[in-house]
């Protein structure tokens, strides 16, 4: 019998803030919730974004919170200021052009029709016709909406992050923020394990881009920089996954990155997923960090007309001015996508595992279904691979909970805000719909939200998700106000308010989180409610054993509720451990049954049966 990966743990940050004690997903529905609710979660982004001199409760410091989160105008460079460089040929007409450099910033290779005069240190240099050169300008970026993290938030600064792409301090960050979320220390579950029964899948679709990274290292030849040594280790995709292990967990597990565009979380999550139910891991740490939202990379996408720019959502509006907060309209009249960053990790447990420990059981993942779209015209353009992973996450459901149960889910789009989108998600979910007789299937889209942070985006989701469950609101995709006409919907209800979905989300037994990745990348994931997991548990295990866990869960939920508190008020646990506990070849004893580390209890066992032993 395969065992059910528990969702444990989850933690992270994006637009909307830290993911930990449903922080972001409260900042989505703060219009619904009660002051009581909301007192935490201001408090914890006022300590994020350097507003905590002032009362959470003031509202201007509320107001102050809410213009620094979610989608809005780009912080992390000045869209109105934007550096650039033209090629230029200059000539003097009959005159020369002068000028003086260092010696050393003298090129290898003089021109002929340079004359070259020493000076010193220096030298002055003569050109007779035309001097081939860079200016440089500032422009104005197309677009200026984007989904950066909250404002005045560096989570550089709470770790010595010396030259660390933003990638990897959203990565240092969001695992330790899941990892906080247990409620119990790492050191203590590494006693219930093998030391190799642990997985860690991390990566980043785009890898590392900014100037520490690789954006950085292809510039420098023609922008004067420097390469250091650290750039291309760093710009790798796995690279988060590597930080976790190296930095964080000090872990010798299974280890990589699956990588599906878009789709990426849900790929690793299959990973982490898949390991646990073959019990070749007992604990899986899963999730993406993505810092897209760079000039460069963001450029890429817009002469592919994929972002939504200024001047079209002026045009929508009939306005002279842009809306940012709006920037994002899935199904709806819309543009493009706004790019986000983001860092979303979850922790899963088998279910023995957890029950012993007393994890707090946020969910379980069902499965999680991935199929590409077969040939196609364009490399860039949706097919019919999505069809196949959300019917599978369908099927899956009605297996589960029945022909009636599965009307009891909701479904998590994709929901960039393109045109394309709109139209082909949309068929691919009403058709669903109507195939296992669901009326008025709800969708909702948090891109709306948080913007589209590309391999995190599935993440996004599921954290939000998690958060129904919790406070009972659906978030409403809120910067709509039409369904476009070409919208399929005979069968959904797209939400364009917050929907109650019962005190606790009970009224919702799972959640289809659907991807859909450049390239062909589809992912459907069926993720079940923490009441329907435990409604599982309790036909697998006798009573005691359910009693005994949810004694044993009291304190770790009481641990966890302390460390978020903590969080809140600005003293939260960063876990970056750089030349800790290293291990090398002394520290290994070797036998032909087991190793032995020398920072693990626990042996890790060689295979002494043939698996194979039907072919032998």
């Amino acid at each position: 019998m395969s065992k059910l990966p528990l969702i444990v743990g989850f933690g992270g940050i994006n637009a909307a803030g830290r993911s930990s004690g449903f922080h972001s997903y409260k900042r989505m529905v703060s219009d619904v919730l009660t002051d009581q609710d909301m007192a935490s979660t201001w408090q914890d982004l006022a300590q994020r974004m350097g507003l905590s001199e002032g009362s959470a409760s003031d509202p201007e410091v509320i107001e102050a919170i809410k213009a620094g989160t979610l989608v809005r105008r780009i912080e992390s460079f000045d869209p109105d200021s934007l550096r650039y460089q033209y090629k230029a040929a200059l000539n003097g007409g009959q005159e020369t052009i002068s000028f003086t450099l260092r010696k050393s910033k003298m090129p290898t290779r003089i021109p002929e029709n340079w004359q070259v005069e020493e000076q010193g240190s220096k030298v002055t240099i003569t050109v007779t016709g035309e001097l081939n050169a860079l200016l440089e300008d500032r422009v104005a970026f197309p677009v200026t909406s984007g989904g950066n993290i909250p404002s005045g938030f560096d989570p550089a600064k709470l770790y010595n992050s010396r030259f660390h792409p933003r990638g990897l301090t959203l990565t240092v960050y969001g695992a330790s923020d899941a990892l906080n979320s247990l409620g119990m220390d790492w050191d203590e579950v590494l006693k219930h394990i093998k030391p190799d029964q642990v997985s860690v899948y991390a990566g980043s679709a785009l890898a590392q881009v900014d100037d520490n990274s690789l954006s950085g290292m292809l510039a420098a030849p023609l922008t004067g920089g420097r390469v250091s040594s650290k750039m291309m280790a760093l710009s790798l995709a796995e690279m988060p996954a590597d930080f976790i292990n190296g930095y964080v967990i000090n872990s010798i597990g299974t280890t990589g990155t699956s990588m599906g565009a878009c789709a990426t979380f849900l790929y690793n999550l299959r990973q982490g997923m898949l390991d646990i139910q073959q019990g070749k891991s007992r604990v899986a740490i899963v999730g993406n960090a993505e810092a897209p939202v760079v000039a460069e990379i963001m450029e890429g996408f817009r002469v592919m007309g994929a972002l939504a720019e200024d001047a079209q959502l002026k045009a929508l509006d009939n306005s002279d001015t842009v809306d940012n907060r709006r920037a994002c309209r899935p199904f709806s009249s819309n543009a493009g996508f706004t790019m986000a960053e983001s860092a979303q990790f979850v922790v899963l447990m088998d279910d023995e595992l957890a029950l012993e420990l007393g994890a707090s059981i946020y969910g379980s993942v069902a499965d999680v279904f991935i199929n590409a779209d077969a040939n196609k015209k364009s490399i860039s353009a949706p097919g019919v691979g999505n069809y196949v992973t959300v019917a599978k996450a369908a099927a899956l459901a009605k297996a589960i909970l029945g022909p009636e149960g599965v009307k009891q889910t909701y479904v998590q789009a994709h929901g960039t805000g393109t045109p394309q989108n709109r139209v082909t998600e949309s068929h691919i979910l009403n058709e669903v719909a109507k195939t296992f007789s669901i009326d008025n299937w709800p969708v909702t889209a948090i891109k709306s939200y948080v913007g589209h942070s590309m391999s995190s985006a599935p993440g996004d989701q599921l954290i939000a998700s998690l958060g129904v469950w919790q406070y009972g609101w659906i978030p409403g995709i809120k910067t709509i106000d039409h369904i476009a006409e070409d919208v399929h919907q005979s069968n959904l209800n797209i939400l364009t308010d917050h929907h109650f979905a019962g005190e606790h989300g009970e009224d919702y037994k799972a959640v289809i989180l659907n991807a859909k990745g450049f390239g062909g990348n589809n992912a459907s994931c069926l993720v079940l409610s923490p009441q329907q997991t435990m409604a599982m548990l309790a036909k697998k295990y006798s009573d005691e054993k359910i009693s005994a866990y949810c004694n044993k869960n009291e304190v770790v939920s009481l641990k966890a509720a302390a460390n978020d508190k903590a969080a809140c008020d600005g003293d939260e646990t960063i876990r970056y451990h750089f030349g800790e506990s290293v291990m090398d070849e002394k520290s290994v004893e070797m036998t032909t049954e087991s190793i032995k580390l020398s920072e693990f209890s626990e042996s890790i066992p060689l295979a002494t049966v043939n698996p194979y032993a039907d072919y032998c």
